[in-house]
C-alpha cells in the first residue's frame, strides 16, 4: 500500500523525467546524425586509399539522418504531453501562479470557505474541460487520421491527442484531493505558490551572504 501510495505521490515526476529524456535522446541522436556523416566524407577526402568505404559509411549516416524526418514530430508530441503532466504537477506540489492571494487576504475564519469556492471553481473547469476534450478525442478516433511523419509507425492523431483528457482528469483529481484536505482542516487555500513571499525570503537569503 505504501509502494502504491509512494507511486501514486510521484506520478507526474516519473512521467515529465521518461518525456524529457526521450525528447533529449531523439534530438541528440538526430543532431550527431546530421553532423556525424560529414566526417567520414572529410575522411574520405584525405585519406584516399580508404575512401570507398569511408563513403559508403558516410552515406549510411546520412540516409539514416534523412530517414529521421519523424523526430521533429515525436518531439513535438513528447512536448505536448509533457505540459498536460506539468499543469497537474503544478497543481500537487504548488508550483502554480498564486491564485489563492485573494484567500489569504480574508479573515482566518472566512479563508475556509473561499478555499472551498476556489476549488470547486477549478474542479468545474478541469472537468469541462476534461470530458470536451474527450469528445474531441472520439471524434479523431472516428476520423482514423494518422499523425504527421508518425502515421507509418502506426501511430493516430487521437493517440497524442489523448493527453489531453488525460491531462485535464489528472488536474481535476489533484484539485479534489486539495478539496477534500480543505474540507479535513489540513489546509485553508489552494495550496499554490506565494510569489512575493516567496520573493521576500529570496532577498532576505541574499542579505544574510557575507
Amino acid at each position: 500500500m505504501k509502494a502504491l501510495r509512494r507511486i501514486w505521490e510521484h506520478f507526474e515526476e516519473g512521467f515529465i523525467v521518461f518525456l524529457l529524456a526521450a525528447m533529449t535522446l531523439v534530438t541528440f541522436v538526430y543532431v550527431i546524425l546530421n553532423n556525424f556523416y560529414s566526417l567520414f566524407y572529410w575522411l574520405a577526402d584525405h585519406w584516399p586509399a580508404a575512401s570507398v568505404p569511408l563513403f559508403a559509411v558516410g552515406d549510411q549516416i546520412m540516409g539514416m539522418a534523412q530517414a529521421m524526418t519523424w523526430s521533429t514530430a515525436l518531439t513535438k508530441a513528447l512536448f505536448g504531453w509533457l505540459i498536460f503532466f506539468g499543469l497537474a504537477y503544478g497543481v500537487r506540489t504548488a508550483g502554480h501562479i498564486g491564485v489563492d492571494a485573494l484567500v489569504k487576504l480574508a479573515r482566518r475564519s472566512v479563508q475556509r470557505y473561499i478555499g472551498i469556492l476556489a476549488c470547486l471553481c477549478c474542479l468545474a473547469y478541469a472537468g469541462l474541460l476534461a470530458v470536451a476534450s474527450f469528445e474531441w478525442i472520439e471524434t479523431l478516433m472516428n476520423a482514423g487520421i494518422g499523425a504527421e511523419d508518425l502515421g507509418h509507425f502506426g501511430v493516430m492523431q487521437w493517440h497524442i491527442g489523448l493527453i489531453v483528457p488525460l491531462g485535464f482528469a489528472l488536474v481535476l483529481i489533484r484539485f479534489a484531493e486539495i478539496l477534500l484536505r480543505i474540507l479535513l482542516n489540513r489546509q485553508t487555500g489552494l495550496g499554490l505558490a506565494d510569489e512575493a513571499a516567496d520573493a521576500l525570503k529570496l532577498a532576505e537569503h541574499e542579505e544574510d551572504k557575507p
